[in-house]
């Protein structure tokens, strides 16, 4: 247990450890916009150390401190598909309005920039369920066989938004709404070639680069790529490499886009669920060799 001393509203703010691959929850902060830059910084090497972090009792947060919160860690994105057009720097992810996805993904890898990190505050939960996992991707190439570690650093993957639900195992209502919000997901095609090893700017460490907006490997059928996924996703999501977020009012989770996966579980039938995220504008990946993330032409 680590204390830091500024971000306070009451006591010391303490770091507690939740596993023994990823995640943290820093206890005794209270989040706002106007933080001094060395409490954003504490902030950004716990978030380096453990990739998500959790803050308890934030009833408080609104919109706008929610968005002041996340322009301590750099420029705000807004999503390049469905972001709402009054508020785009804010995504709402409703339950009932098409935004319930049970399937592992980092956010927004058909874009060549994906996202650095993300903010997720809970708006409105259900009474039971709708918890989130999240995947450690470091320890997951990390923990390839030599062999494995060699084939995935040549592999480069097309992302792309318009992803095929059943195939990913995306589940979503198949309601009018829902139907619409797919529509919108993909009503302007985006398309990326990722490697599949990306070396993290910031810690200089590999992951593995996948999820499910990865189609297909670059030069490889569609049966390769299918069995060849299969076996690096699965070192992805080894229970071993998750922690598992039971939500509570008020909770924010923040995570490091460039080394993690997340799943939103649908375990909660028709009650509504509602979370808010921010997003903060990553790089282009960069793979072992250097080479860097390029768009995708058809």
């Amino acid at each position: 247990m680590t204390e830091f001393t500024t971000l306070q509203k009451e006591g010391p703010v303490q770091v507690v450890p939740l596993s023994g691959s990823l995640g943290a929850e820093l206890r005794g902060v209270f989040i706002h916009g106007g933080m001094p830059e060395e409490d954003a910084a504490f902030i950004q090497r716990m978030l380096l150390k453990y990739r998500v972090v959790f803050f308890r009792n934030q009833q408080h947060m609104t919109d706008q401190s929610h968005w002041d919160f996340a322009r301590n860690f750099g420029e705000i994105v807004s999503h390049p598909t469905v972001a709402a057009q009054e508020e785009p720097a804010i995504l709402e992810l409703h339950s009932h309005k098409g935004g319930r996805a049970n399937s592992w993904h980092t956010d927004v890898t058909f874009d060549l920039r994906p996202p650095k990190l993300s903010i997720l505050r809970a708006v409105t939960l259900p009474e039971l369920g709708g918890d989130t996992v999240w995947a450690n991707t470091v320890a997951a190439y990390e923990h390839l066989p030599d062999n494995l570690k060699a084939l995935a650093e040549k592999l480069w993957a097309v992302h792309g938004n318009d992803f095929d639900y059943a195939a990913s195992r995306v589940e979503l209502l198949h309601d009018d709404t829902a139907k619409r919000y797919r529509r919108q997901y993909a009503a302007q095609v985006i398309k990326s070639e990722h490697p599949v090893v990306r070396v993290h700017p910031d810690t200089g460490e590999k992951s593995l680069l996948l999820g499910h907006y990865a189609q297909r490997f670059v030069n490889c059928n569609t049966y390769d790529s299918d069995r060849l996924y299969e076996i690096f996703q699965a070192h992805v999501t080894r229970l071993e490499n998750t922690i598992r977020w039971r939500w509570a009012p008020g909770d924010v989770a923040m995570w490091d886009n460039r080394s993690t996966q997340h799943y939103a579980i649908n375990d909660y039938g028709d009650r509504t669920r509602v979370m808010r995220r921010v997003t903060i504008v990553g790089d282009v990946p960069v793979s072992v060799d250097g080479s860097l993330s390029r768009p995708h032409v058809q």
